[in-house]
């Protein structure tokens, strides 16, 4: 016979362990909603992350900071306003072998105060028990310099996250394979970290010189704007980016600038654009860049799209703008009052690819995105273009960087025209050098326009994230 005695309180008991168990599951979750953490992992979890904002390109905060260079960590601490006094004292006092050292509480390595006299063998056995500590060791030079920098990392960690000017301490990648390190503030622009680039790699100060972001995950690179400051971008970066800056030569960066009518008479035969005099070049920039208002190059062809959500690529008839991309309907023409906006400007930064051919089945390997910089994986709200060839897609990637940034960008190339004129030994750079306070704006200072076409007013704008459909049976004919 089997006996179950209890059984109801037994079931009783389950459905109350059962009860309980889902209350602190709501518990759990609601605790999560209000931010708080329980888990000490999860807290540790969270100081990494927070630490990982002042560092790009390094594990920890810890590790970028032990990478700077002395008087770069010197820059570093004096700009934080510490007092390292004792610190230095100890350093000073070591390298001559004269002094001991131990880890005071705040964090400063202080000189050893406390001698202990000699004992008598006799009272050894007695007073053993109430004696205090041994002194400890002398540290060597080499000891104690580790030591000081170690409390150097210790303070400064501390500091940052107490900082009013927000600092990453960044990892930039040369075109060799090897890296510096560089303390950054968000006061510096991207000119202010090239100079100091300048100052530490000892190369030439050629206008050809670029700071770019890649981005192994969307296969896509930008180069920064010498106006940009550069721990903006920056800080949109995810905590698990593998993406990296390079400090590489870019022939392309002031293209623009240099032949300005591959931009502006494209239209021309190729022939007459090669024999045309350095003069004409000059005229050619001031009528377009040094009037009232900048003039966007007059730009326009068939470009392959890869529409939203499908893996094929249309092409359709696009004209640039100076307030973005804009399409021709089905049935229009290329007036501005019957041309529909593709795409505007002032969010969004422009991204040349890597092997799109085979990433996302393009028709060439010469293609473009323009995303919002905070967009750091895949999205919907990605905007993907193809060219035809490198020299299309060199134009349209020029054209569009005048459409944006207007005479901000003819200003970036003339400063680099005279940093390009000065040695390198005379420019002085410091780690930390304090610019203006920064506007964070990529807006035009001077009106922009677009070639013999009117204000952007007249032309239609999209509803938020619009992609137009493709015109049926659209061809190949410009």
């Amino acid at each position: 016979m089997n006996c179950q005695p209890f059984s109801p309180w037994v079931d009783m008991m389950e459905d109350i362990d059962a009860m309980f168990t889902d209350l602190l599951g709501e518990m759990d979750l609601l605790t999560q909603s209000l931010g708080y953490e329980t888990d000490p992992s999860e807290m540790a979890s969270s100081s990494s992350q927070i630490e990982n904002n002042f560092s790009i390109g390094f594990t920890d905060l810890k590790e970028s900071l032990n990478e700077l260079e002395d008087h770069d960590l010197d820059a570093l601490m004096a700009d934080l306003g510490s007092d390292l006094t004792e610190t230095e004292e100890t350093l000073n006092a070591a390298k001559t072998g004269h002094v001991h050292t131990q880890l005071h509480k705040s964090g400063y390595c202080t000189p050893q105060q406390n001698v202990q006299a000699p004992i008598p063998s006799s009272q050894m056995s007695s007073s053993s028990s109430s004696l205090p500590p041994e002194p400890s060791k002398p540290l060597l030079a080499g000891e104690a310099e580790a030591q000081a920098k170690a409390d150097k990392i210790k303070l400064a960690l501390e500091k940052l996250k107490e900082a009013k000017v927000k600092k990453l301490v960044v990892k930039v990648m040369m075109s060799d394979g090897s890296s510096k390190t560089l303390m950054v503030d968000e006061r510096q622009t991207v000119r202010d970290v090239l100079d100091n680039l300048f100052e530490k790699t000892h190369c030439d100060c050629s206008m050809d010189w670029s700071l770019c972001e890649t981005n192994p995950e969307l296969q896509t690179e930008r180069g920064f704007e010498d106006h940009e400051y550069l721990v903006e971008p920056l800080s949109a970066w995810t905590r698990d980016s593998e993406n990296q800056i390079l400090f590489l030569l870019r022939p392309n960066k002031y293209l623009l600038f240099k032949d300005p009518q591959i931009f502006y008479l494209w239209k021309k035969h190729k022939q007459f654009m090669n024999e045309l005099k350095e003069s004409h070049k000059e005229l050619l920039l001031k009528e377009n860049f040094e009037g009232p208002s900048v003039i966007v190059p007059d730009l326009e062809g068939p470009l392959y799209l890869r529409e939203d959500g499908k893996k094929s690529w249309k092409r359709r008839y696009f004209l640039l703008r100076a307030s973005g991309i804009y399409y021709v309907p089905k049935g229009k023409t290329k007036t501005s009052r019957d041309l529909a906006c593709f795409i505007q400007f002032d969010k969004v930064n422009i991204y040349t690819t890597t092997d799109y051919k085979q990433k996302y089945k393009a028709p060439t390997d010469f293609c473009f995105i323009l995303k919002h910089p905070q967009i750091q994986k895949e999205s919907q709200y990605i905007r993907f273009l193809c060219c035809d060839d490198e020299h299309t897609l060199s134009l349209w990637v020029n054209s569009i960087r005048v459409a944006k940034y207007g005479a901000t960008l003819y200003h970036n190339y003339k400063t680099a025209v005279r940093r390009a004129l000065t040695p390198t030994s005379t420019l002085h750079v410091t780690s930390l050098p304090v610019s203006s306070t920064p506007t964070h704006s990529t807006g035009h200072i001077a009106t922009v326009r677009t070639n013999g076409h009117p204000d952007q007013d007249y032309l239609s704008e999209p509803p938020p994230d619009f992609i137009p459909p493709p015109p049926p049976g659209w061809g190949s004919r410009v």
